[in-house]
């Protein structure tokens, strides 16, 4: 336990020195609002990715429906808060996001999770395109027009502080007993099986805990960019969330933090090729996974903790 807390007050430390450096950056105009765009869209990505390299990574379970649960967080949240248009408003749609989220893909995963590869993915695959369509022809989703004028409570801040509390979350998770329980399942289902752990309900319960992770990223996404529709929340949405995690390694947290940052500063950089942007971004990727297959990091995983031992071992030497 003493290991553990000390180990999220490390990290925590090093996020609130992230945030100061940012902040600082900010306020001598190294960072523009462009720039500050950006960060909060690669945050929201980062949140959305983790949550499915959770699902994918950790539990192994190919799910393409993860764009369905950004939809329900995205429209649950702009709903509250277009009627209580607060702070309060918006933690309220969060938790509600969240929850509603969980339900579904508890009601979802129960069944879906017996299923194994292409026959999950597709499983998921046209459970986002059902809550798409239910978005799409909902009055109180104002149908195909989506929903505006969303209240923007949403900053900077607000998602850095979130890409902090899931990440540490998660990561608790994946290193606690249940986290290895969800690792036992990815490895050999029949071992974990004859071993007397319970592969669905751990199935589910990673599933429920991405999904609830991606109603986050949607909340966050619909306060901060102030309009939703239907159509952005397509299985596009979610092979653009998988490709983060595949291109940062499958398994790995730092390589999803990596790939999305990678991404989301490319994308910046392109801003300015015109119709070439899309063709670039895309020649980029291929040459990455080309050169790259297992993704920018692999497994590998940055640890504080293997810093302190090796400085602690060469002391000692």
């Amino acid at each position: 336990m003493k290991k553990n807390l000390k180990y999220n007050l490390t990290w925590l430390a090093i996020m609130v020195v992230g945030y100061i450096l940012i902040d600082v950056l900010e306020l001598v105009g190294v960072i523009d609002q462009f720039a500050e765009t950006t960060l909060v869209l690669i945050g929201i990505n980062i949140i959305l990715a983790t949550g499915l390299n959770l699902i994918i990574g950790f539990s192994g379970q190919f799910s393409l429906g993860h764009a369905g649960f950004m939809a329900i967080g995205a429209y649950t949240s702009a709903l509250i808060t277009q009627a209580i248009p607060n702070s309060g408003g918006m933690v309220l749609g969060l938790i509600a996001g969240m929850a509603l989220s969980a339900l579904v893909a508890l009601i979802v995963g129960i069944p879906t999770l017996r299923l194994n590869g292409d026959y999950l993915a597709i499983a998921t695959m046209g459970v986002a395109e059902i809550i798409r369509i239910i978005m799409n022809n909902l009055k109180i989703t104002n149908g195909p027009a989506g929903l505006y004028n969303i209240p923007q409570l949403a900053n900077w801040s607000v998602v850095y502080l979130f890409v902090c509390l899931t990440t540490i979350l998660i990561v608790n998770f994946i290193h606690s007993r249940d986290g290895r329980a969800v690792m036992s399942v990815r490895e050999d289902e029949i071992a974990a099986e004859s071993m007397g752990v319970n592969i669905t309900k751990w199935k589910v319960i990673a599933f429920v805990l991405g999904a609830a992770t991606a109603a986050i990223g949607g909340a966050l996404h619909a306060s901060y960019i102030q309009t939703i529709a239907p159509n952005d929340f397509g299985i596009m949405e979610s092979i653009n969330i998988l490709i983060i995690v595949v291109m940062g390694g499958i398994g790995s947290i730092t390589g999803t933090y990596v790939a999305a940052i990678v991404l989301g500063l490319l994308d910046m950089v392109l801003q300015n090729f015109g119709t070439l942007r899309m063709v670039l971004y895309s020649l980029a990727l291929i040459l990455i996974m080309v050169f790259k297959p297992s993704g920018l990091l692999g497994t590998w995983e940055f640890s504080v903790r293997r810093i302190f031992t090796k400085l602690k071992a060469k002391g000692d030497a």
